[in-house]
């Protein structure tokens, strides 16, 4: 991301999809997500994340944070990201529908 942002993310908003350890799962336990988040917020950009499972561990971790967004469906991370990132094997996120994705995305972001 820091290559393909030519290194600036401050200011930039991801949308992260899957943030437990492993899928169908709420550990957050040495989550390579929490690694991502975390790396973004301190270059500066916000994140808005889904998962299936994990979102109240999440709120426990982190708390409420203006560059943490949680929501309630997948899609609803889209509107105004900069990027997704899939950080899970959860099943509904191996073959997402990339028209949908593309029309959510409002042309901005990146697939």
């Amino acid at each position: 991301m820091l290559n393909h942002y030519g290194g600036k993310l401050r200011g930039k908003s991801f949308a992260v999809w899957g943030l437990a350890f492993k899928p169908k799962t709420d550990d957050l336990r040495e989550a390579p997500s929490r690694v991502l988040i975390e790396k973004l917020w301190e270059a500066g950009a916000e994140v808005r994340a889904y998962d299936p499972a994990a979102m109240s561990e999440m709120r426990r971790i982190y708390g409420e944070r203006p560059e943490l967004t949680l929501c309630a469906q997948a899609m609803q991370t889209l509107p105004g990201a900069d990027a997704l990132v899939i950080m899970t094997e959860w099943q509904e996120f191996r073959s997402p529908d990339f028209d949908a994705l593309r029309k959510e995305f409002d042309g901005a972001g990146d697939l």
